[in-house]
């Protein structure tokens, strides 16, 4: 996957937004809950968001980037960083957190299987405040439904929880996604290392180069993921309480076993490389011994032939009438004890001499 970056011109001032040009126009779903009930709708005048109630927690999902007023009205309402809202908008972001004033900003990506096939890896930001959640995504990849429909039903502890603990879902649900893939993409390699083994195909080589492209990709951005869930762990947050903080803990030890996953994938990769050369190389060996012996079995009778073909008038036994068949019988002879010397020293057959 290549990298591509919204980013603003060469020498913007920070905060400067890169509206990515495919993002389409935001769309805002507001969902309002607490202990008693859930109340949830989609918000056509953004202005409605500034008067949340403050004894409820609110989640403001954004979907789409394609307004920049929109977006940046979103931020003064929120009061949202310029840097923070900065993250949001210009995609991809590495993953990470940083601790603001009146926020704690989170960046996570997420990789799917696009309609090509290839891995795509679109980031989904949170901008966790005091009674608010605000995230944002691109577009609407759906990421975020399963934990909506647990607000829907009351499961859990969600409705009675605050803002961090919805964060803390939602963002496990996205380290969730890499589960499926990484599977996926080991079962291949798995599948790979037993033809490569058995019997190896002209495109063998091809397959495993494209699987460890999509590992490399998977890692670059799982890498920093890992590091974001250590630095929540570590670092004191104050819009994170000791509750949620033991069950990001967990969502910490999934993203460091699908990492550990990766990595021995890619070590398989490697090794079936190695592998995959290995056995090209001892054929092409096979083939070059079998000629060798070939030649080497040829050239005493090219040589015997050589000699009683020339245009002598005497050569010894040329003119006897046995001489075509003592001569047939000699370079037979010669021929056969020289197949019985190789497959002595055991350079025909596989059986140890």
């Amino acid at each position: 996957m290549t990298f591509r970056k919204s980013h603003p011109p060469v020498g913007a001032r920070p905060g400067t937004l890169a509206i990515p040009p495919d993002s389409p126009p935001p769309r805002i779903r507001l969902v309002c809950y607490d202990a008693n009930g859930i109340d949830e709708r989609d918000v056509d005048d953004v202005e409605t968001l500034a008067g949340l109630r403050e004894d409820r927690v609110a989640w403001v999902d954004v979907r789409g980037l394609g307004d920049e007023a929109l977006l940046r009205r979103i931020g003064e309402i929120f009061a949202i960083h310029p840097l923070a809202l900065e993250d949001a908008v210009n995609v991809p972001q590495r993953a990470g957190t940083t601790l603001y004033e009146q926020q704690q900003v989170i960046v996570v990506r997420v990789p799917r299987i696009d309609e090509e096939g290839a891995i795509d890896v679109p980031q989904v930001c949170f901008v966790l405040g005091r009674n608010y959640l605000v995230t944002f995504e691109a577009r609407s990849f759906g990421f975020l439904e399963p934990v909506r429909q647990r607000l829907r039903a009351g499961i859990g502890p969600i409705r009675s929880s605050g803002p961090d603990y919805l964060a803390y879902a939602l963002i496990d649900t996205l380290i969730d996604h890499y589960y499926p893939i990484v599977q996926s993409l080991a079962e291949a390699m798995e599948e790979l290392e037993d033809e490569v083994i058995q019997h190896p195909l002209d495109d063998s080589l091809a397959r495993i180069h494209q699987i460890q492209r999509q590992l490399v990709v998977i890692r670059r951005v799982g890498a920093p993921q890992r590091e974001a869930l250590a630095s929540l762990l570590r670092d004191h947050s104050p819009f994170l309480c000791d509750t949620v903080r033991v069950f990001l803990r967990d969502t910490y030890d999934h993203v460091a076993q699908i990492m550990e996953a990766v990595d021995s994938t890619r070590e398989m990769g490697i090794s079936l490389v190695n592998l995959h050369l290995s056995n090209v190389s001892q054929r092409t060996n096979e083939v070059m011994k079998v000629l060798t012996l070939m030649a080497s079995i040829f050239i005493p009778l090219s040589f015997l032939a050589g000699v009683y073909g020339m245009n002598f008038d005497y050569i010894p036994g040329v003119h006897a009438r046995e001489s075509f068949a003592i001569f047939i019988a000699v370079i037979v002879a010669i021929a056969a004890a020289m197949v019985w010397g190789f497959w002595r020293r055991g350079w025909l057959g596989s059986r140890r001499r």
